[in-house]
């Protein structure tokens, strides 16, 4: 595959134990349910790429952004209380970010077309919550709180109506970053 294309390849190993230790899996795509491959996973290695793993299968459950790096103990590093179940491998994007949030689900009440990343939604555009949004180029992060913390979650282009449907109930996204990274 050539690497001037949207896709490239990405490689990320699972380890069963802390430290890169135990059995492993190498995972170059997408992989919904890990529990065939691995009783749990506590280390991980990405090796080129990034991806968004979830704590659930079927890319369920709390998400984590792991790009190129060494992860010996991830859940004592993000917080995690279960073991990686699924992951997603996110294709490096070229070219521009475009999004348009809004305040209510089924793309109702005020909103505001993005380009860039939005450390607050608040100050920015005057909106106390955003709880759909149109993803037209790029792939984006959304985090809880302002200033990219608290619970995330990865969207790539297409439409999102509400984002309590999709599992996120009681969750109110404040900022919003583009994932930019080369991911190589």
């Amino acid at each position: 595959m050539s690497n001037t294309g949207m896709n490239m390849r990405g490689k990320i190993i699972f380890y069963e134990e802390k430290n890169f230790q135990g059995r492993t899996y190498e995972c170059m795509s997408d992989s919904s349910d890990m529990s065939s491959y691995l009783n749990r996973s506590h280390s991980c290695r990405v090796e080129s790429g990034c991806f968004m793993v979830y704590d659930r299968p079927n890319y369920m459950g709390n998400q984590y952004y792991m790009r190129r790096g060494e992860y010996s103990d991830y859940m004592s590093m993000m917080g995690m209380r279960e073991c990686i179940r699924s992951c997603r491998m996110i294709p490096m994007h070229r070219g521009q970010f475009r999004m348009k949030i809004y305040e209510r689900e089924n793309f109702g009440g005020q909103s505001n077309e993005m380009m860039d990343d939005c450390d607050n939604i608040q100050d920015r555009y005057r909106m106390s919550d955003c709880m759909s949004c149109q993803v037209m180029d790029g792939h984006w992060l959304m985090y809880e709180q302002p200033n990219y913390r608290g619970k995330m979650m990865y969207l790539r282009p297409g439409e999102y109506r509400s984002f309590r449907d999709m599992g996120m109930s009681g969750t109110r996204f404040m900022s919003m970053r583009r994932i930019t990274d080369s991911c190589n």
